[in-house]
This record gives structure tokens, C-alpha cells and sequence, in this order.
């Protein structure tokens, strides 16, 4: 495995991804910050300000999952149906490289925009003079990247044999399981039944937890799991995106073009 052919990938990835007009999303989120700041001191005398910390850090997530997975869908898709992988898989060029490079490649498209909406929002926070808890938020952004990090994975696994219609699809309601994984195994426990317990059980293993990433919650309480907790659910989320990709190299190093 070459890191230099890698990077290349990933570098050519991220400028199309970027000439993709992408960031269309930092204004539409700015332009959402605006208007909640302007109407929120109306509508919810006295909450406005918790309201608008949730609403920036939720907007902030939900529109990173989007890119993450109807961009991450295509990376590899897109390749295979417009038969432009004919041409890269040829070359010297391993296919585990091209998923890599793809992979970081949209990774570091939203590190950027995530870096952007962030100092849009504090900036926001800050010109609105409501206090705000810096170092728990920003944790909780660092986790937020590695959640998208692991929904990229999901998208590439499923674009490498689905088409980009199911891929999204599937990548969607992963995305919206594996937020509500862990409740789905507190219902079976409290169930007391042995089948239904035994099935949530499966789905809570076989699927991500994507709150173990979900700070946000927490962050603007100022409040964040113990160090030993934090480190455990970075890296279970960090070797669950490896996995995904692994399991996604496998399949598609095993395609004919």
C-alpha cells in the first residue's frame, strides 16, 4: 500500500467534492443561525438562548450526516456506473488505496466545513452575548468528526455493491438506528421477553452506537463523560469505521469490472 498514492486520491477527492459546491451548506446554516437569532427572543421568551445552542450544534450534525452520506454513497458508485474505475484499477493503484483516498479525502472536506460552521456558530454565540460552555462544545465537534468519519465508512461500504439510490437508503437508516440502538436494548431488557431481548441484542451489536458520539447533549450543560469514557468511545468508533472499510475493501477488491 502505497501512502503517496493515497494521498493523491484523497487530495483529487477533496477539490471535487469542494468543486461540488459543498459549501453551499456553511451558508444555508449560516443563513439558519440568522434567522433563529432573530426570531427565537420572540417566540420563546427566556429559552431562547438553550433553544439556539441546540438548534447550532444539531444543525451542525445533521447537515454533516447528509454530506457524509449522499457524498459518501457516491465515491466509489459513481466510479462504477460512469466505468471511470476501468480506467483507475488498471493503473498501479490498489483498490484498498482508492476506498483509503476516497475516504479521507471526504473526511477532510468535512473537517473543513465542520471548522467553518463551528466559528460561525461561536462567533454567533459570542456578537449575541450568550455564554457559552468553549472546551465542552469543541469536544464535542471533535467527536462529531469522528461519527462522520464512521458514516462516511457505512456509505463507501454499501456504494461498493448497491446503487447509490439503495446505498443511501441503507446508509439513512443506519444512521437513524444506530442513534437509537441503546434504547432499542433497554426496551428489550425491559421487555422480559427472551426472543425480544435476544433480537435487540443483535441489533445493538451488529449496528454502530452513534451516541457514544453524541456529546452535544452534554456539552452545552458544560458537562462531559469521565477521560477513561471518552477515550473508549473514540476508539470504538474509530475501529468501527476501520472495520466498515475493511469489510468494504474485501467486497469490492472481489468485483469484475
Amino acid at each position: 500500500m502505497n501512502l503517496a498514492r493515497i494521498w493523491t486520491i484523497a487530495n483529487n477527492g477533496f477539490r471535487e467534492t469542494i468543486r461540488d459546491r459543498i459549501f453551499y451548506f456553511v451558508g444555508f446554516f449560516a443563513l439558519l443561525l440568522a434567522i433563529a437569532l432573530r426570531l427565537l427572543p420572540e417566540i420563546s421568551v427566556g429559552t431562547h438562548e438553550k433553544i439556539f445552542l441546540d438548534l447550532g450544534l444539531g444543525a451542525m450534525a445533521l447537515l454533516g450526516a447528509i454530506v457524509a452520506i449522499f457524498v459518501g454513497t457516491g465515491l466509489i458508485n459513481k466510479e462504477i456506473e460512469k466505468r471511470t474505475v476501468l480506467v483507475l484499477i488498471p493503473k498501479p493503484l490498489s483498490r484498498a488505496e482508492l476506498i483509503l483516498g476516497k475516504h479521507l479525502g471526504l473526511s477532510a472536506v468535512l473537517t473543513v466545513m465542520l471548522a467553518i460552521m463551528t466559528v460561525i456558530y461561536l462567533a454567533l454565540l459570542s456578537l449575541s452575548k450568550i455564554s457559552y460552555p468553549l472546551s465542552t462544545i469543541l469536544v464535542s465537534q471533535l467527536f462529531l468528526l469522528v461519527e462522520l468519519a464512521l458514516l462516511i465508512a457505512v456509505a463507501i461500504l454499501f456504494g461498493t455493491f448497491t446503487s447509490s439510490i439503495l446505498a443511501t437508503l441503507f446508509s439513512f437508516g443506519i444512521y437513524l438506528m444506530g442513534h437509537i440502538s441503546s434504547n432499542l436494548l433497554k426496551l428489550g431488557a425491559l421487555s422480559k421477553n427472551v426472543t425480544v431481548e435476544s433480537i435487540t441484542k443483535a441489533i445493538y451489536l451488529v449496528l454502530p452506537d452513534l451516541e457514544r458520539l453524541n456529546l452535544k447533549n452534554q456539552a452545552v450543560y458544560g458537562l462531559l463523560p469521565s477521560s477513561e469514557e471518552l477515550v473508549s468511545n473514540a476508539i470504538y468508533g474509530i475501529l468501527y469505521a476501520a472495520l466498515l472499510l475493511s469489510i468494504a475493501i474485501l467486497i469490492f477488491s472481489r468485483r469484475e469490472f
